[in-house]
């Protein structure tokens, strides 16, 4: 039997999953890879992977797209690895760097400015001094691990999973694992049972992460990240994919 090709996350967020696979007979009906978000997103664009935990802004370059697991990389208000880091208040931002390993928290930025905030700053892409600038009036669009511990050394620093819960009322999803192509209903059953063992076995994993001094990796997985693609979810996932259509 043809292997199906599973492209996942690389940060923290996702070792959840990653434990479940891994400790599941799954892992033998599958190849797997792991990468960056905007990797794991061209991946499956490419028909490189057939299913890709990947940004949701990536779903609108795909053809065809089916989500094929009850649960995601989302949360409910603050996630505390999703942020704009700034040494002046948004609204006297005047350049915004996005961060080349992602697709939907760039959109996410880029959908608030717009919608929320009503500003207009310029975005670079691939700045070479990104997250390093010494103007005070550029900020930048930063996610995953390399965020644990920053917000201490910005002035300014907004959540931007907060944000959109103050724009919208509504919970967001940052990636969500989704197939290129119809995935067979029998292994959709069984990955999701891999994903949900790892969810359920998150102190074992936390035990076997390395501690961070300035960042609470336990309240992070297990408060911060809310896993779940709940209803609600699914409808701030139409509402993100339409304003970035808008954009």
């Amino acid at each position: 039997m043809k292997k199906i090709r599973i492209s996942a996350v690389s940060y923290t967020n996702t070792k959840p999953f990653l434990f479940g696979i891994q400790n599941s007979a799954i892992l033998d009906q599958i190849e797997l890879s792991v990468d960056n978000p905007a990797d794991c997103a061209q991946k499956l664009i490419d028909d490189q992977v057939d299913i890709g935990l990947i940004p949701v802004a990536a779903i609108l370059s795909l053809p065809q797209w089916h989500i094929i697991s009850d649960y995601c990389i989302g949360a409910v208000g603050a996630v505390n690895s999703v942020f704009i880091f700034s040494n002046c208040e948004i609204e006297e931002v005047n350049r915004l760097q996005l961060d080349p390993q992602s697709r939907s928290s760039n959109n996410l930025a880029r959908v608030l400015l717009k919608n929320y905030w009503n500003l207009q700053p310029e975005l670079v892409t691939d700045a070479n001094d990104y997250g390093k600038s010494t103007d005070p009036q550029t900020a930048f669009v930063q996610i995953g691990d390399r965020t644990f511990g920053k917000k201490s050394h910005y002035r300014f620093y907004y959540d931007l999973s907060e944000e959109w819960q103050k724009f919208t009322g509504l919970p967001f999803v940052f990636a969500a694992w989704i197939a290129n192509k119809p995935i067979p209903h029998g292994f959709v059953d069984q990955f999701n049972t891999a994903l949900k063992y790892g969810l359920d076995h998150r102190p074992e994993l936390l035990q076997e992460l390395p501690e961070h001094a300035d960042f609470d990796l336990q309240d992070y997985l297990m408060n911060k990240l809310n896993f779940d693609l709940t209803e609600d979810k699914r409808q701030a996932l139409q509402l993100f994919l339409t304003k970035v259509k808008e954009l």
